[in-house]
């Protein structure tokens, strides 16, 4: 496997811009002559096809909602970052930059990272252009807010609306292209599988999930904008639609698949109330500018709230513990997702949880309805104060929230080189699909910020690039009659008879739940050896049961959700094992990856920066065998590597 970065040479702050003039153009005239393919309609696939319709390409685009408005980015809330230093409160690219590597504790790749916050001011002035209602002064200038793992103001928002504002003027852009015919948009059709012609990505077999019919298409360049894998966990904050197939078929293609023990904890979350959830619901983390995060000092005192027999209220502010302030001066309730999660979870193992289950903390905003007044926290903040009493009855207003950390965010995904081009040529990944700017951590409002950066910025540039270099004579050359397309058509209804075939007594969702809890126990946000080693084998046995007594209903040639969920999980029980081998590989602890053997005497994550400072990234080599791991090693020339502090 090539794991060529294909970093360009030249000084830091110069390399994108010497790269961009380097690449390769095509030719207006000729452009029209290639088509390309974009799976995902999120923000960096919405992007990425709006943005190449543009400049000419055609575009068949593929999602499995039924529009691109139905893409999990709207379901994004706190905001989107950008070094624009309006505050002049000491922010720049460089710092955006510093930020990031450090929040990803020292494991993202430095050109990658730069050229992200290089690019974040273009991205807020595209969503300006586009119409995006951003929050503003009094005066008309936009408004900014602090997030968690910054000590500046670079945040933007749509109230608690961002993801879905940003979305919507992909959107626009997207249905432009669309009423234009640059863009075929084929909503509710589902990407089963990548072809490949003599090893370059040529096209995807997908199905209707309507109609229940496998089709083929062809394309010069496959870009993959599908999302994460959290759902792996079973109970996430992502929608139930969210999956791995997508990359994990390109996985097993030949594509890389980088870091997957790199997930995040997100740590504001409305806690578990039942063991019939299908998932969780994420509270902003902008709500850390104003809430204080704590937890009672005493655990009998935490027992009594857990009982409904004393009102948090009634704590007084000798009895509590403002975890997050007392461990982390500097950063206080803004400290990164990683270690503020990782923070709750201590004081909960100690007794001083306080939802039912013991589970939860609160995030309290008394001191700041006090200081500034009910309404202008709720001018802030009050969609996501009617969101959280509407799930939970409780009024945020007169009484703490109650919140636990939860699967949020995933940073590992499929490998790519600087051009966001995976070991397949000619397949391009985007947003959190792929594994390139965040490393072991992702700071808060950075993922949108990479979804749109991708699409509208970077592979705009290096789709081009590709194609240019492959040549014009090579412009739909490759159709669906190739016989590539019909062994992997082939292999694909193969897949779906034998799932409808097995006809056990278990549900899909199931055994999704069994594997959900097997990795979170084992997985989730502390890991040791025994456990991981027992994950997978209790996994791989999992997986057995499964194709021996999956019950799947209805059949292949109509709608049938239990037909899509089933090949969902059947992914997650082949991925969730790649995840907890990845986990125990890396024998050290680093971001969103805790090994409970390597802490310090603070219980902080210790790294190993001698033996793990490298890109894991795993090849696939048949079913029963065992993945090839393959190392890109990180070289830091601009920024030291040291222990992270937040304190």
């Amino acid at each position: 496997m090539n794991l060529d970065s294909n970093i360009p040479e030249g000084p830091l702050a110069d390399k994108w811009s010497n790269h961009k003039f380097k690449m390769k153009l095509v030719n207006p005239a000729n452009r029209r002559k290639y088509n390309v393919i974009v799976v995902g309609s999120g923000l960096a696939g919405g992007a990425a096809a709006a943005s190449l319709a543009e400049q000419g390409y055609n575009v068949s685009c593929f999602c499995y909602q039924d529009s691109p408005r139905r893409a999990h980015s709207i379901a994004a809330q706190g905001g989107i970052n950008a070094a624009k230093n309006y505050q002049n409160d000491g922010d720049s690219v460089r710092r955006l930059f510093y930020d990031t590597v450090k929040g990803g504790d020292y494991r993202a790749r430095e050109a990658n990272v730069y050229r992200l916050a290089e690019v974040s001011s273009d991205i807020i002035d595209q969503c300006v252009a586009q119409g995006v209602p951003f929050a503003r002064e009094y005066g008309g200038m936009l408004a900014n807010r602090s997030f968690g793992g910054a000590q500046v103001s670079r945040t933007f928002y749509a109230r608690g609306q961002t993801g879905q504002q940003l979305l919507l003027g992909a959107y626009s852009a997207l249905s432009k292209q669309i009423g234009l015919g640059k863009v075929k948009m084929y909503n509710r059709h589902e990407m089963l599988d990548v072809v490949k012609v003599e090893g370059h990505a040529k096209g995807v077999i997908v199905r209707n999930m309507i109609t229940g019919e496998v089709s083929r298409h062809a394309a010069d360049a496959v870009v993959m904008a599908t999302g994460g894998y959290g759902n792996v966990f079973f109970l996430s904050t992502n929608a139930q639609g969210c999956n791995v197939s997508a990359a994990y078929r390109a996985y097993k293609r030949g594509a890389g698949f980088a870091n997957p023990c790199y997930t995040q904890i997100h740590p504001t979350c409305i806690p578990v109330h039942g063991d019939q959830q299908s998932k969780l619901t994420l509270m902003s983390e902008s709500l850390r500018n104003d809430g204080r995060v704590w937890a009672p000092k005493s655990a009998e005192a935490a027992k009594q709230i857990r009982e409904g027999t004393l009102d948090p209220n009634t704590v007084v502010e000798q009895e509590r513990d403002y975890f997050l302030e007392r461990k982390y001066p500097s950063f206080g309730n803004l400290a990164p997702r990683d270690i503020s999660s990782r923070a709750a979870k201590e004081v909960c193992d100690e007794g001083r949880g306080v939802a039912s289950s013991g589970l939860g903390v609160f995030l309290d905003f008394r001191d700041a309805i006090a200081r500034d007044g009910q309404p202008a926290i709720a001018e802030r903040y009050g969609n996501l104060f009617d969101m959280y009493q509407c799930i939970t009855g409780a009024d945020p207003y007169s009484t703490p929230m109650m919140i636990f950390p939860a699967v949020h965010y995933t940073m590992g995904g499929l490998w790519v080189d600087y051009n966001l081009q995976s070991s397949i040529p000619g397949m391009f990944v985007g947003g959190e699909a792929n594994f390139s700017d965040h490393g072991a951590n992702r700071l808060g409002a950075s993922a949108l910020m990479q979804g749109l950066a991708d699409g509208y910025f970077v592979l705009p540039y290096t789709v081009g690039n590709y194609l240019a270099e492959e040549g014009i004579a090579a412009a739909g050359t490759v159709t669906t009659e190739h016989p590539a397309f019909a062994a992997v058509e082939a292999e694909v209804q193969g897949r779906i008879e034998t799932l409808l075939s097995v006809n056990g007594t278990e549900s899909p969702r199931s055994f999704h739940k069994r594997l959900g809890q097997i990795i979170w126990d084992k997985c989730g946000m502390a890991r040791d050896k025994d456990g991981l080693t027992g994950a997978i084998a209790e996994i791989q046995a999992l997986r057995k049961e499964f194709w021996a007594n999956v019950r799947v209903v209805g059949d292949a040639r109509s709608l049938n959700p239990e037909l899509e969920r089933a090949g969902r999980v059947a992914d997650f029980l082949e991925f969730g094992e790649l995840l907890c081998r990845d986990a125990l590989m890396r024998e050290e602890s680093c971001g969103g990856h805790f090994r409970v053997e390597h802490q310090t005497s603070e219980g902080e994550a210790k790294r190993d920066d001698e033996n793990f400072t490298f890109v894991g990234v795993w090849e696939y080599k048949g079913d029963d065998i065992d993945p090839e791991l393959h190392k890109e090693d990180l070289v830091y020339e601009e920024v030291k590597l040291a222990t992270r502090s937040y304190k």
